[in-house]
């Protein structure tokens, strides 16, 4: 794989990670219940941490090159991140919730030159922000789920870096840098099978600074306590944003662990 390829897959999977993740359930088996919903009148919070195994995609340019097709699984992913922090969070009461997500990724590629003359070794870093903030209404509730319609806006930041070490080029260091913002609409729920086991999942689609933005998710819950359950399921988002030469056109999918904690 050559320094590009790698520069390509490290910039494009810091971009399709940047996503969110509370979301929605669609199960036709849910029912209003008014007393139930006016009974919940205090407000309750919930934050997930969780662990996406994602493969990805697609197609990426930076730095004015040519475009990259790009099809990396998960273990070749992991194998350049440097850190990443993934989380989502709920403040809820009654029918209204306000949702929110943060994922920051740092990935790096240091590579050898084939013959050393205008550098000695290269050094690519790419590090991207994605947070989403949305406000959500239960269509639906009662004491076995709810179904919620969202919206809210999701900004992503990403910048990747190339770093020259000895031979000619040694010292020069070039940024490509894009950040644009994203309207989100879709639907989130949550619907209990049993006292502990529930399905979760999500349903968002948007636009705006990137051409399209969605993510779906489903997922399947259990209930240690009142406050601490476990979630694991299936994620897939893709983004299909291009500006001035800068392009990411990804898919990323594949399993997500989370730790909910409510208080």
């Amino acid at each position: 794989m050559n320094g590009y390829v790698k520069l390509a897959l490290a910039g494009a999977f810091a971009a399709a990670m940047a996503n969110s993740a509370v979301a929605a359930d669609v199960s036709p088996l849910l029912r209003q219940d008014p007393q139930a919903v006016d009974a919940q009148d205090d407000w309750t919070f919930t934050v997930a941490p969780y662990f996406w195994m994602a493969g990805l995609s697609g197609q990426t340019s930076q730095f004015g090159l040519p475009t990259v097709d790009m099809d990396a699984d998960f273990g070749d992913i992991l194998s350049n991140l440097d850190f990443a922090f993934m989380a989502a969070g709920e403040a809820r009461n009654g029918r209204f919730s306000v949702i929110g997500d943060i994922i920051y990724s740092k990935l790096g590629v240091d590579g050898e030159t084939r013959r050393g003359i205008l550098a000695d070794n290269v050094e690519v870093t790419s590090e991207t922000f994605s947070g989403l903030l949305g406000l959500g209404y239960a269509v639906l509730e009662s004491p076995q789920g709810h179904l919620d319609v969202v919206g809210g806006m999701r900004v992503w930041s990403v910048d990747t870096t190339i770093s020259f070490n000895g031979g000619i080029l040694g010292g020069v260091e070039r940024s490509d840098s894009a950040t644009w913002v994203d309207g989100m609409v879709g639907l989130r729920g949550k619907y209990s099978l049993t006292p502990e086991v529930y399905l979760t999942g999500w349903g968002l689609v948007g636009g705006g600074g990137a051409d399209i933005d969605w993510d779906v998710a489903l997922g399947v819950g259990y209930d240690f306590n009142d406050r601490i359950s476990a979630i694991a399921g299936y994620r897939a988002l893709g983004v299909d944003y291009s500006n001035d030469g800068f392009v990411f056109d990804a898919v990323q999918q594949g399993p997500i662990l989370s730790l909910a904690i409510k208080f």
